[in-house]
This record gives structure tokens, sequence and C-alpha cells, in this order.
């Protein structure tokens, strides 16, 4: 009971409306565009050039009946009018976060960049953690196998918030081990991430990331403001996957205020619902943007900013009338900040499968 009450209140958080799709499918492209403009919350905007600023694609959408919750339906983001299948992210979303307008400007920014999203809506309130993460894995294998001249599964990424960033964990691992996606470039990134399971598998979590293949890489994210899940949990997966240093890293973003404009760093984000703004941009889309250029095209430039193990390039923030936003903190060995008890899903509830692992 009292997870369950936990769980209404990040839903409640995350997102103040119910969310509802239409149950038509659609299997035609069609251009979407941005619901919010240009312009980013505050002072400081878009990057107008490197990691981070918009592609030059226009967008186009397919959606199809999603095989697990048939009220909703299964988005594919990618750039219109490719001629050939591109590198994919299998995102997966936050709790309440089944809306795909939750994270549009995060699609759209993929698609932008010339690679094609996947987005699976799972319940929120559902029957077990099972069959959220079987409605994320059926969608996702759904979507490769129909659409093969869209989704390259030979170069792929796993990308999630909060639960999602906890399933990707096991959702990865099945894709890259008995699918054999991400021949030719893989990675994970997790952002704030709740408990990890493992759901359908003969392996222990455990054994899934001792196991994890030798071309992987992994950004980890976690937000100073955060206070619903506990860091240790994103500290237990990063510690234990068998991926290089040289090739994972942990990555802590604070607040800043800048020009009276808070940039607040809690567990809503990254979210382009209700706050965007140059955290999303600069925080997460421009290491995305660089981790895929790295993962995907073997691009080394690529790898000092989205794995640049604390350079310059990797943690410098913008700054707007001589103001700058607080640089990003990366390390290999993290360490938590805080105590459990700041947190409403703590590492070391008896909910947590892994509470053996906490710090």
């Amino acid at each position: 009971m009292k997870t369950l009450l936990h769980l209404w209140v990040i839903i409640i958080f995350i997102t103040t409306s119910a969310c509802s799709q239409t149950t038509t499918e659609t299997e035609e492209a069609s251009p979407l565009q941005s619901k919010l403009g240009n312009s980013l919350q505050g002072p400081i905007q878009k990057p107008t050039s490197g990691y981070g600023s918009d592609g030059s694609y226009q967008v186009a959408e397919i959606n199809f009946t999603n095989p697990q919750y048939t009220a909703t339906q299964v988005s594919i983001f990618y750039p219109q009018g490719i001629t050939s299948p591109r590198p994919t992210i299998f995102f997966s979303h936050p709790f309440g976060g089944e809306d795909k307008d939750y994270n549009i400007e995060l699609y759209n920014f993929i698609a932008k960049k010339g690679y094609v999203v996947v987005f699976v809506p799972y319940r929120t309130i559902d029957i077990s953690v099972n069959h959220r993460y079987q409605t994320l894995w059926e969608g996702f294998t759904k979507a490769a196998a129909d659409y093969p001249n869209i989704i390259d599964t030979q170069k792929v990424g796993f990308m999630g918030h909060s639960f999602g960033g906890g399933a990707s964990i096991d959702l990865a691992y099945k894709a890259f081990t008995e699918k054999g996606w991400g021949q030719y470039g893989r990675f994970l990134f997790t952002m704030a991430p709740w408990y990890s399971f493992n759901w359908n598998s003969p392996l222990s979590t455990q054994e899934q990331l001792q196991n994890f293949p030798s071309n992987t890489k992994m950004i980890t994210q976690v937000y100073d403001e955060d206070d619903f899940n506990d860091h240790r949990m994103a500290i237990d997966i990063f510690k234990n996957i068998n991926i290089p240093n040289a090739e994972k890293d942990f990555i802590y973003i604070k607040s800043s205020t800048v020009n009276g404009y808070n940039y607040v760093t809690d567990h809503a984000m990254p979210s382009s619902r209700t706050t965007f703004d140059a955290l999303d941009y600069y925080g997460v889309y421009r290491l995305l943007d660089a981790m895929m250029d790295y993962s995907f095209n073997g691009n080394s430039n690529a790898k000092n900013t989205a794995l640049g193990n604390g350079s310059a390039a990797q943690i410098t923030m913008p700054s707007y009338n001589g103001q700058s936003m607080t640089p990003l903190e990366v390390t290999d060995n993290p360490v938590p900040k805080y105590l459990q008890a700041k947190y409403q899903f703590k590492c070391g509830d008896t909910t947590n499968p892994r509470v053996s692992y906490c710090n």
C-alpha cells in the first residue's frame, strides 16, 4: 500500500492530467511539427551549432496499435524522406508519461538529427512490473519487425527516464543478446532511474549486468533536486554493469539561477510538457546528440562531449549576460550526496529487487 501511494504521488507530480490516445491505427507518415516553437523558457536559448543544435530534417510519424495496451498507439518518429533505415532509439517513459506529448520535443530532436525513435506507452497502474516490461518489449519488437525500412536494429540505443530508466537495462540486454540488436553500435542512456527488474529471463539482473556486450556505451544522469528516486539505484547499476570506465560516465546535474530564471533539476526533468528550457537541450539533448554520433557513426571527436570524463566540452554549460549555468559533474566513481530519507523511492526499500546492492 505504501508503494502504491508513493506511485500515485509520482504520477501526480509528473503529469497533472489523465493521458489518453486515439485507438485509430495510422500507418501513413505525416509531418510532425514542434508544438512549442523554437523558443525555450528562460533567458538561454537553443544552441545554434555543434552538439545539441537542431538538425535539418523534417519529422514524420507513424502510429500503430500498441499490442499490449490496445487503447494506445506505438509511435515511430523518423526523418521525413529517408530512403534507408536509420539508427534507432527505443525510449521508455516514466510513470505517468504515457502521452507522447510529455517528451515530444525529445522525439522531434532525435528525428531532426537523422535518427529514429520509438515510443511505447505502458499502463502506469498495471497488473505488474512484468507486464509493463512486456508492453514495452512487444511494442519495440513489433516496430522493428514491421518497419525495417525505417528502423536499423544494427545500431540502437535504449533510453529511459525513471521507471523507464530502470526498465531500459533489462530490455536492452534482451535486445542485444536475444535479438542481436546493436551489432554495429549500441548504448544506454538512463535518467533518474527507478528500480531495475528482470523480466522473462533465466538470468538475474546482476548476471545481465556482468554480461553486456563489449561495445555497449552508457550515460547515466541524476538530478540534484530529485526527491523521488534515490540516486543509489543509478549508482548501483552504473558500478555493477560490465562497461569499461572509458565507455561510460555518471553525470550529476545541478540547478542554476540565471537572470532571475530558475533552472530546476527535479524529477520532472527532462520533459517538454510543462518546463522546456536550456536544461533539456544542454543537459540532455547535447550529450545524447554526441552519444549517437559516437556510437552510431564512430566519430571519435564526439566522445569528448558524450563520454569526456569531465572534459570542458562535456561539462561546460551556457551563460547569459555573464551568468553561467552550473557545470555538469562527471565521475566514474559516484557516491550518494543525500541520505535515503530524502527520497520517496529509497534504494533500501523492499520493493527494490537489488536492495542488497545499495551503497
